[in-house]
This record gives structure tokens, sequence and C-alpha cells, in this order.
């Protein structure tokens, strides 16, 4: 009996189920060296740590990735997409009306769970031999963050000199990162009550320049 082309294999789904095992590989690899870049510092980490921790042999890793560089790279590049999305969330008109408190909840909350999430994030950015691609890449990120900061602070407070929105979004920002480091080096109700203070420093900082209250929110 013939086989009907019905009955056939797909022949255009087998690439694509080779293409979906292979970005699940990958994502495993790349799971597995944020846990080992956390834990050993991305100095100290090997591939031979990455594959025990991803329950695979070096050779399959090898497959993937040439070396630790390559996957800290495609580490980093995916950390900083996923950090784009969240800033592009959270810097907008809307949220720029909101009163202060809740404006500084909208814009911190998201940025903070994003890095609790990816701790491997800030473990790559503060290593003294990370990738330079990575590096690059999030020094555009963080100017692009800086501006949209310094865009916000001009919607609350349009009459603010360029000078002055510069200075106060660069502050704001150190601000943010220096409360950042100390919520990542602590858990449970540690990690709230530093939340919490950065929340306050932020607060006492902005008042006096962007006003408490919410304003008309741009058309």
């Amino acid at each position: 009996m013939t086989e009907s082309k019905a009955d056939q294999p797909d022949e255009k789904a087998r690439p694509r189920r080779r293409q979906a095992r292979g970005e699940r590989r990958i994502q495993q690899l790349l799971d597995a060296a944020a846990s080992v870049f956390c834990r050993a510092g991305y100095t100290s980490a090997s591939t031979n740590a990455i594959a025990r921790e991803a329950g695979v042999s070096p050779g399959t890793l090898y497959q993937f990735f040439p070396n630790k560089e390559a996957i800290a790279v495609e580490l980093g590049e995916r950390l900083n997409r996923r950090m784009l999305e969240t800033h592009g969330v959270v810097f907008t008109l809307e949220n720029a009306a909101l009163p202060l408190r809740e404006l500084i909840d909208a814009v911190l909350d998201p940025m903070i769970e994003f890095n609790c999430a990816n701790p491997a994030f800030l473990t790559l950015l503060q290593s003294s031999d990370a990738p330079g691609h990575f590096l690059e890449e999030h020094a555009a990120l963080h100017d692009s963050i800086q501006d949209r900061i310094g865009e916000l602070i001009g919607v609350r407070n349009p009459d603010l000199s360029p000078e002055r929105r510069t200075h106060t979004a660069n502050m704001a920002f150190a601000l943010f990162k220096a409360g950042l480091g100390l919520i990542l080096g602590h858990e449970g109700a540690e990690r709230e009550a530093y939340v919490a203070e950065l929340k306050t420093a932020l607060y006492g900082y902005l008042a006096p320049v962007l006003g408490t209250e919410g304003v008309p929110a741009q058309p």
C-alpha cells in the first residue's frame, strides 16, 4: 500500500523541531552559566563547571559555544534586551504624570524585580574581565536609561535648565544603582527594608525638584 502524502512526515517540521531543541539547550546552558557566574564569579567560572551545572558533557556545550566568553556574550545580549524591554515599559508619559510616590513605585518595582530575577546581570557588569561586547551594549543601554530619566524629569518640571535636568537624572540613577547593590545583597525582609529605604531616599531627593502631586498627562 502506497503511503499517502498526508501520512508522510513533514520535512519542514523537522528543522523546526531541531531548532526548538537547540534553542532549549542553549537556554539550559545560559541558565547554568548565570548560576555559575553568580556563585563563582565570571573570572573563576569555567566551561566545565557550566556543563556540570547544566547536566551535560563539555562536548555538548562546545557544540553551541566555543568558550566561556561566547556564553557570557550571548547571556549578556539577552539580559540587555530584557532590561531594554523593562525600561521601555516603565519610562512612560502615563507614569510621569503620577503622584511622586506612585511614580517611584511604577519605575523602581519592575527594574528591581528584573535585577533580582537576573543577578548575573550585575555580576557580569562588575567583573573586571567581562566581554567587551557586552559592556559596550550595556553602556549604550545605560545612556538610554539616563536619557529616559531626564525626559521624565522634563515632563514633571519643564522649567528646569538642561544642565539641572541632566544632573538630577544622573544623581537619581546613581542613587538607584547604589541602593540596588544593597537590595541584591540581602533577601526576604531585609531586602524589602532596603527597597523601602531606596524609595524613601529617592522621594526625598526628587520631591523638591519634581513636586509630590500628579501632573496633567501629556497628549
